[in-house]
């Protein structure tokens, strides 16, 4: 029998945390319970239990991960925390690592706001970020007419630039009707396409009362607007699916007014500054070319400027020279040429002409009678040559000698072979003048001489 496996104490807990840190549900898990035994460490790090009426467990949220909370944690509060599950090796207990925690009356809104941001964004909505123009001449502003939040706009936009024309959109930003109201809002606006940026928001409040700007609708209305969206809700602190949508978060209204426009005294001493240098470059390119035209005054070329044009003065005469000696070397040439064709000319009347090319026609007549007559013997000669050698290879030449030609009984054929013909049948013999009909009374094979054949063998037999 196999003795069981041993293990550790250590390697049965690394055993544990790789199961548990391997389970993908325990890699991101909610957990709703009551603090206790609350301690903030001075490092930073907070551990604390996490209770309800049937079980507890440890929980430690490190300082990287806690200076985000919106509230402090105390004993006694219920809370919604977001974490993942593992095992503290050296005392061997799992407890709860929390990235994020949320008093847990608002823990479901957070869920849903949770889950819908992880929607918008791997759909992309967050990726767009449009820059705003520098010089807005027409700023939109979609919210409340009534709250604090339009007044902090329109009295930053009138202190930054009262050049800006501001045209305010009001919308309901709380309660069942708010996001259908704000989306309608960004659509009305956008269809005056004269507007040049676009602030989009509301003033502070509670989770609640800023949920508006959550909902989805608001923030694919948001993503539609060809006008660049400043969001401006609450307050820094404060955090909506709008603020990721839009081209730029402004932590509050105020704040999205001075994002929006520029100021007209920065613009000012802007352009004092800009005047300045540019009267420094002006002085200075100023002074440089001074320089340069007192440096150039002194040069021998403007005091001396004759120097300068004499020696060109003394090609030029040079080059007039020599065009006009080439010049008349051509027209010597030429008047010389226009002589030599004259008399050419006066030589070669067209009846000259004409009789030297009939006397040349009148030679080439000549040789082309001759050469012909030449060809026309040669070929004469070629062909009787030709004709003779026929004439030896002609088979009535031969015929001539005693030789005659055997056809069969068709008369199409010429037989070259006795195995040809079989006795009784007809045969036609070609002689020199004339033609016989002959027929085969017997076969002998082999030429004969005397009564043998050549291979020995003799047979009787019939001629034809």
């Amino acid at each position: 029998m196999a003795e069981p496996a041993v293990l550790s104490v250590s390697e049965l807990t690394r055993t544990i945390k790789a199961l548990l840190d391997g389970d993908e549900r325990l890699a991101d898990v909610w957990v709703r319970g009551e603090i206790s035994n609350f301690t903030h460490h001075k490092s930073g790090h907070m551990y604390f239990t996490l209770k309800d009426a049937a079980s507890r467990v440890k929980a430690v949220m490190f300082a990287s991960q806690n200076r985000y909370l919106a509230f402090r944690p105390e004993d006694g509060m219920r809370v919604l925390a977001r974490g993942a599950v593992s095992v503290f090796e050296r005392d061997g207990q799992y407890q709860l690592y929390v990235r994020e925690m949320l008093p847990d009356g608002v823990g479901s809104l957070f869920l849903a706001f949770e889950q819908l941001k992880e929607r918008l964004r791997a759909e992309g909505l967050f990726d767009r970020k449009r820059p705003l123009p520098t010089f807005p001449r027409r700023i939109g502003v979609v919210t409340s007419p009534n709250g604090a939040a339009i007044r902090d706009i329109l009295t930053t936009l009138r202190r930054r630039f009262p050049l800006a024309h501001v045209i305010i959109v009001p919308v309901l930003v709380q309660g069942e009707e708010a996001p259908a109201s704000i989306a309608a809002g960004i659509e009305r606006i956008n269809r005056f396409r004269e507007v040049d940026v676009l602030i989009v928001g509301r003033g502070g409040g509670s989770i609640e009362e800023l949920w508006a700007f959550n909902e989805e609708i608001v923030a694919r209305s948001i993503y539609a607007s060809s006008i660049p969206v400043i969001s401006a809700v609450g307050h820094e602190t404060d955090v909506t699916i709008a603020d990721f949508v839009a081209d730029l978060r402004a932590p509050t209204p105020t704040a999205a007014a001075e994002l929006a426009v520029p100021h007209v005294r920065e613009l000012a001493e802007r352009l004092v500054h800009m005047e300045e240098r540019l009267r420094s470059a002006l002085r200075r390119r100023l002074g440089e070319e001074r320089v340069r035209l007192q440096r150039l005054a002194q040069s021998p070329v403007f005091r001396h400027p004759r120097r300068l044009v004499e020696p060109w003065m003394q090609h030029r005469d040079q080059l007039d020279r020599r065009l006009g000696e080439a010049f008349g070397r051509l027209v010597e040439r030429r008047r010389n040429a226009h002589q030599a064709l004259v008399r050419q000319l006066a030589l070669a009347t067209p009846r000259q002409r004409l009789a030297v090319a009939r006397a040349r026609w009148k030679a080439l007549d000549r040789d082309l009678a001759r050469a012909m007559a030449l060809h026309l013997r040669e070929a004469k000669q070629a062909l009787g040559h030709l004709l003779g050698r026929l004439d030896a290879l002609s088979p009535l030449k031969v015929m001539q000698r005693g030789y005659a030609l055997v056809y069969n009984e068709t008369g199409e054929r010429v037989l070259t072979s006795v195995r040809d013909v079989a006795p009784g049948d007809t045969v036609f013999v070609r002689l020199a003048d004339g033609r016989l009909d002959c027929q085969v009374w017997g076969i002998e094979e082999g030429v004969q001489h005397g009564n043998e054949t050549r291979d020995g063998h003799a047979r009787s037999g019939t001629d034809l």
